[in-house]
């Protein structure tokens, strides 16, 4: 399967690449994802209120920083649950490669592998019904569910054991964020069925403090989502890019010889061929769509052009 050199990050583009509302007001000035791989926002099997409202245009689980180049949400993995979506039927008429991105949020290992069997089941119902292939992103790194992700490492192998098993012609990128060790990694992309990684997820709040200064960019030590019972939020944008980039090149120096597909503050097209260089297969964009939209279409335009050029 080709999926390209350059994903939308989950999200990014919704649940079938229907966008945000702001999308056809940045347009004009380069904001389009033409060229990009789609990634469907994370769904979970069940439906999911999350933190965000509808009809919020400005949501209060999320808190964006333009001129610091940030941001940090706590939207909380909303959706109307996997059944919903598959009924829908959009994601079976894509006509190009693209990932559906999902992830268990249940309070046990046991019930999450359950969950994940479930997700497959229903895949398997409708699978006949794809036009194209595909792959799916197995997202263990959200920090907005309640879950520690530092211990769902070790449920991927049964994740890759099912989908071996129930759909073995779908590819599998795992998701984690960079707070995973790269020796962790390494273990990951030494299971059998898993195809890809994809770093980094946003950094939950508080960690890698003596690569982020949390105070000096939000003005405390107490998370702004915190006042809302949001929880404390990931951050995303400029602060992410030398923490993946330096992440990228461990894992190459470790030994991970499986793809993968790097991002995290990449604003501008040389932000994204410092992660090539650093190791990446691929790169994804995601909070240059709302902190530097018109950018968007020249990354995607020049990462193409040199990795086709590599090529």
């Amino acid at each position: 399967m080709e999926f390209g050199h350059v994903f939308a990050a989950s999200g990014v583009q919704g649940f079938f690449g229907e966008g945000y509302w702001y999308h056809p007001y940045v347009r004009p000035i380069g904001m389009n994802f033409d060229g990009m791989t789609f990634v469907s926002k994370t769904t979970t099997l069940s439906a999911r209120e999350g933190n965000m409202k509808d009809g919020e245009m400005f949501p209060k689980c999320v808190v964006v920083k333009p001129f610091k180049s940030i941001a940090l949400n706590s939207v909380g993995l909303r959706g109307p649950g996997a059944a919903t979506l598959f009924a829908d039927g959009r994601w079976q008429e894509r006509t190009e490669p693209f990932l559906i991105s999902f992830m268990s949020i249940a309070d046990t290992a046991e019930k999450r592998i359950d969950e994940f069997r479930q997700f497959c089941q229903l895949l398997l119902i409708h699978i006949s019904q794809f036009k194209t292939p595909f792959g799916l992103q197995v997202n263990v790194s959200c920090p907005n569910v309640g879950l520690d992700t530092a211990h769902l490492l070790h449920e991927v192998k049964e994740y890759a054991r099912l989908v071996t098993l129930l759909i073995p012609y779908v590819a599998i990128m795992v998701k984690v964020n960079a707070v995973v060790s790269v020796r962790a990694a390494l273990e990951l992309s030494q299971i059998n069925g898993i195809d890809a990684l994809c770093v980094s997820n946003t950094i939950p709040w508080g960690k890698l403090p003596d690569q982020i200064d949390w105070v000096g960019l939000f003005g405390s030590d107490v998370s702004p989502l915190a006042q809302y019972g949001f929880g404390n939020g990931g951050l995303s944008g400029a602060p992410l890019l030398p923490i993946v980039e330096k992440w990228v090149k461990a894992a190459r120096d470790i030994g991970i010889t499986i793809p993968i597909n790097a991002g995290g503050g990449i604003l501008s097209h040389t932000d994204a061929e410092r992660l090539i260089t650093a190791g990446a297969d691929s790169v994804f964009i995601g909070s240059m769509a709302f902190l530097r939209p018109w950018r968007v279409s020249k990354t995607v335009r020049h990462i193409n052009k040199l990795m086709n050029k590599e090529s």
